[in-house]
């Protein structure tokens, strides 16, 4: 073999999809027309952009231009009753090739179905895959993660969408990036962090919490997730463009605390009175849990509400003591899910009773204003529940109940210090955003041999 057979031996097939986007609808924002315009020009992508900042019809204008472009097909994978809503937002800025398929056959150009209904699809249909509220990755078993980056492998135009990576797990980064086909897992894992298995308390750890970014690589990996990624909380994230539709309301946070008066035998020989490990914090949940529920129906009393609690326990005494109340549980059909989420988004519900791993995500409730939230150590969880109601376009301000014991102090703890690595995390992937430019690649036509040939 001579030298410049070798050479070319070595080289990576280059892929050349991008193209500049053609379809605009007239009721897009400017900023979403950057946000497109990137996307589609870099043709695997994250974006991450805030609740209320209209991702869904980001992604309908995103799938149009690739269907224009490539006459083919393109998958939008979404969590329950969210389909709907892509259907009113495509209907809304004047795409009606689109359908919701809750099997494989299909007809139209966009198609759209539930992440639990993707084993029905073939991924050689598709010329374009949109992930919908990316974040619910990180929630499925491993292997359903590995039949969703399996499926997107072959896909040219991939794209994933959410409002913010969790402030403190990385696997969510590592399996997005899997997904759009750049650095594989175990690639990241050597290149960007350390593992702590051998730190003290290693074994009370969950696996995100194993492993921490290298001090010295940590400028370079917010450099690699820029440059395949977009971070937009408002609009003036993007250069100069305008705020003024997005102003969020007054959030209220009232704090309501219970008083445990019978502690259970481990409680009595605490120095300090609050729940130390997990273990103690959901024995001290379970303690209280009549009295929170109790609490939680006084203060949702004659309010459009919902209920976000975190055992079937706490769920079945809220239904009992509120019977406006309708409950929402993991037992019940996809379509049964799907029917109560809806109702409720059309005001055919007073009240919802839904666990927070359940619809923590994904649905616009800006038509309610209250809620009542039992607090746990997710603090993404508390994030996205929240903002199902304090978003852009919501035009009242929001009040959150948050009721928990006087033990579970560390629980609030907890969230107030990952609400401070959520902005330190935003400030890290919106620090480049306004950097971006267009990379012109140079061809080489003639291959110079090196001096020791």
């Amino acid at each position: 073999m001579d030298y410049i057979t070798f050479i070319e031996s070595k080289k990576h097939t280059t892929w050349n999809f991008w193209f500049e986007p053609v379809r605009f609808p007239d009721e897009i924002f400017d900023f979403q027309k950057e946000i497109v315009t990137r996307a589609v020009k870099k043709w695997r992508m994250w974006v991450f952009a805030d609740t209320g900042l209209w991702k869904t019809r980001i992604s309908l204008t995103i799938a149009k231009n690739i269907v224009e472009h490539t006459k083919g097909k393109v998958l939008i994978l979404t969590p329950l009753a969210v389909a709907f809503q892509f259907i009113d937002e495509a209907n809304a800025i004047g795409i009606d090739d689109i359908e919701y398929s809750k099997e494989w056959q299909h007809t139209k150009s966009i198609i759209l179905c539930n992440y639990e209904r993707l084993h029905y699809f073939d991924s050689k249909d598709f010329q374009g895959v949109i992930l919908d509220e990316s974040s619910i990755l990180k929630n499925f078993k491993w292997n359903f993660k590995i039949e969703i980056t399996s499926f997107m492998r072959k896909i040219k135009y991939r794209f994933l969408t959410t409002a913010t990576p969790s402030p403190n797990d990385f696997i969510e980064l590592w399996t997005s990036s899997e997904a759009l086909g750049y650095m594989w897992y175990m690639d990241m894992l050597w290149k960007f962090f350390k593992s702590t298995q051998n730190d003290r308390d290693s074994n009370n750890r969950n696996i995100w919490n194993k492993f921490r970014l290298l001090a010295h690589a940590e400028k370079s990996f917010f450099e690699w997730v820029n440059s395949r990624s977009i971070m937009v909380k408002r609009p003036s994230d993007i250069w100069d463009f305008d705020n003024t539709r997005y102003t969020l309301p007054k959030l209220i946070l009232n704090h309501n605390v219970i008083e445990n008066f019978n502690p259970k035998e481990w409680q009595l020989f605490h120095i300090a009175e609050q729940s130390i490990t997990m273990t103690e914090v959901r024995k001290e949940q379970q303690s209280t849990e009549h009295e929170r529920c109790v609490k939680a129906v006084e203060l949702a009393k004659d309010k459009l509400s919902v209920y976000w609690c975190n055992t079937n326990n706490e769920s079945k005494i809220l239904r009992e003591l509120d019977p406006e109340a309708v409950e929402i549980i993991w037992s019940q059909t996809i379509e049964q899910k799907e029917k109560i989420l809806k109702d409720f988004a059309d005001w055919k519900i007073k009240r919802l009773i839904t666990k927070a791993s359940m619809t923590w995500m994904w649905l616009n409730w800006q038509h309610c204003n209250h809620c009542v939230y039992f607090p746990t150590w997710s603090y993404e969880q508390y994030y996205q529940a929240i903002r199902r109601f304090w978003r852009f376009w919501q035009k009242k301000d929001v009040l959150v109940d948050m009721v928990y014991s006087s033990w579970q102090s560390r629980v609030m703890q907890a969230l107030e210090e990952k609400t401070q690595k959520a902005i330190e995390l935003y400030e890290n992937l919106v620090k480049n955003v306004q950097l971006y430019k267009e990379t012109k690649k140079e061809e080489y036509t003639e291959v110079k041999k090196p001096s020791f040939i």
